[in-house]
């Protein structure tokens, strides 16, 4: 060793209050140890966040998917009662029909059919005396009226109906027009 590593080492030793290690110091081993140990606990920490992180992302997206798969069941359970409910709509016209000829003994079953359908979300759609709204009635005739520029139902020739907010059949109605 020089002189000038020598007291290198002197002014190191007097700076810290120790001597450095030397090469084959055990001392040395331990900081070696220690050093891979954060290491590894570093790497060990990654690897858990990055396990957490993926945990988080597979539960957001099962939830996703089980909201996804609820709202596609609502959505088919209505279309399917919705088509079991216009296929019953001819029945209640039957039912109408025959109360108006005179037949108060099919009134019940017309009452009772409408109950049980109203509750599973189907309403009828009043029109005489409203607004004619092509999007509720279906004008079958017209008929010359005041020039008050407004179009009023004045006749329902057959019954309209809503399902669950929207017309499943449209009123088919008698128009005056001005």
């Amino acid at each position: 060793m020089s002189e000038t590593e020598t007291e290198l080492d002197a002014a190191a030793v007097e700076a810290v209050g120790e001597s450095p290690p030397a090469p084959d110091d055990p001392a040395l081993d331990d900081l070696a140890e220690r050093a891979e140990l954060v290491s590894q606990l570093d790497a060990v920490t990654a690897e858990r966040d990055d396990y957490l992180d993926q945990l988080q992302r597979q539960r957001a997206e099962f939830q996703n998917y089980r909201k996804r798969v609820e709202a596609e069941r609502r959505q088919q359970v209505s279309a399917g009662v919705s088509r079991l409910v216009e296929s019953l709509l001819p029945v209640l016209d039957g039912c109408d029909a025959a109360t108006a000829q005179g037949h108060s003994e099919v009134s019940a079953v017309g009452q009772s059919l409408m109950v049980a359908l109203g509750k599973a979300g189907l309403e009828r759609i009043d029109s005489v005396g409203e607004p004619f709204d092509p999007t509720q009635h279906e004008a079958v005739t017209i008929e010359e009226a005041p020039d008050d520029g407004r179009q009023v139902v004045t006749a329902e020739l057959r019954s309209g109906f809503r399902f669950d907010g929207r017309v499943l059949r449209a009123a088919m109605v008698q128009v005056s027009a001005g």
